[in-house]
């Protein structure tokens, strides 16, 4: 189930539905799932409605720390880890609050943002203190702001928007990956094509093998370990889901890639499997974001109805090569302060 609040202020709005506008945008919309009816073959906006719903939807909840976050880099054929990288990530919803309060949204929130996700690496030694702050807007037509910090340069750069679909630090993630998708909903076309039946990673994590390679946290939590040829698939089970066939298309023509084909879970609306495909049409990704049950994951995200992201997988299948990542996600607020997600705070915690 998800959480009370969630269910409860989508059906407070179903006598006064939010409105998807011609130029792509939601307006009268509070919180909860914009349009939570069943999505129609036959409506040619369905799958932009879904997309909205992604955006809008519970994934993590209001706000949510993952720390650490272990990323690491592995060629498929040698099975050789080629590099780790130690994270902490931090999203913070600043509108269409269901659960922490502030709720609905922050009153002081004079640059109309909706979300904002910092991150910041500790190790290894040459990316110590590198830092990625991205800023979206209420208005989905407005551009996102995103600044890095490079620790070894000591300064803020902001990024252009066509490095959101770069290798991220030289593995096979883009900017635009994270979470499944991390851009605007008005950049892609959106196309609904059908319901499925299939298999994605939703497991009870505390039943799970868990990693022995990475150190056991000091409150005992332990990390979904990983296997399968070169190490890239998560211990984990499979559940047989329901699930919406999303295709989305880019509207820039210079995008590196053609389109996704993204398997939406029909329950939470997270997005735990897609393939993406190359310019010329082909299977270039295969990306993968487990999913824990909240109840009988970390003790703190206990009766969240948050479907928690727990790992991710994210195979090159042209170069046969993948990135994977282990985490701690927490939904704690004391975490995740306004003042984490600031232009200035890049420079003060470089310090």
């Amino acid at each position: 189930e998800l959480h009370p609040n969630y269910i409860k202020t989508t059906r407070d709005a179903v006598n006064n539905p939010p409105v998807l506008t011609d130029e792509g945008l939601v307006e009268n919309f509070v919180s909860g799932r914009a349009f939570p009816f069943e999505p129609d073959l036959n409506d040619p906006r369905a799958g932009e409605k879904m997309a909205w719903n992604y955006q809008y939807g519970y994934n993590w909840g209001d706000n949510a720390a993952i720390c650490p976050f272990f990323w690491k880099y592995r060629d498929m054929r040698s099975a050789k880890i080629e590099r780790q990288i130690r994270w902490c990530f931090h999203f913070l919803n600043w509108m269409h609050r269901v659960n922490q309060d502030p709720v609905p949204e922050f009153a002081e929130n004079p640059a109309k943002l909706f979300r904002s996700v910092y991150a910041i690496a500790f190790e290894p030694f040459d990316l110590r203190n590198t830092q990625l702050l991205i800023h979206r807007y209420k208005n989905d037509l407005k551009r996102d702001d995103a600044w890095l910090y490079l620790g070894f340069q000591r300064r803020v750069r902001r990024l252009a928007t066509g490095q959101i679909t770069d290798a991220f630090l030289g593995t096979d993630v883009m900017i635009e990956d994270f979470e499944g998708y991390n851009n605007r909903v008005t950049d892609y076309n959106w196309k609904f094509l059908g319901n499925t039946q299939t298999i994605m990673p939703f497991y009870h994590h505390n039943d799970m093998e868990l990693a022995t390679d990475l150190p056991k946290e000091q409150d005992g939590y332990q990390y979904i370990d990983f296997h399968g040829y070169g190490g890239c698939f998560p211990k984990g089970n499979y559940e047989l889901r329901k699930a919406y066939i999303l295709e989305a298309t880019p509207k820039d023509p210079n995008h590196p890639i053609s389109k996704r084909v993204i398997h939406v879970d029909a329950q939470t609306y997270t997005l735990p499997r897609q393939a993406v495909f190359d310019k010329k049409g082909d299977l270039w990704k295969s990306f993968h974001i487990c999913q824990a049950y909240p109840d009988t994951h970390h003790p703190d995200n206990k009766g969240s109805g948050v479907s928690i992201d727990d790992c991710f997988f994210q195979v090159d299948v042209q170069r046969q090569h993948c990135t994977t990542g282990q985490f701690k996600g927490l939904l704690d607020p004391a975490l995740n302060p306004p003042s984490l997600f600031t232009v200035q705070g890049l420079r003060k915690r470089a310090r």
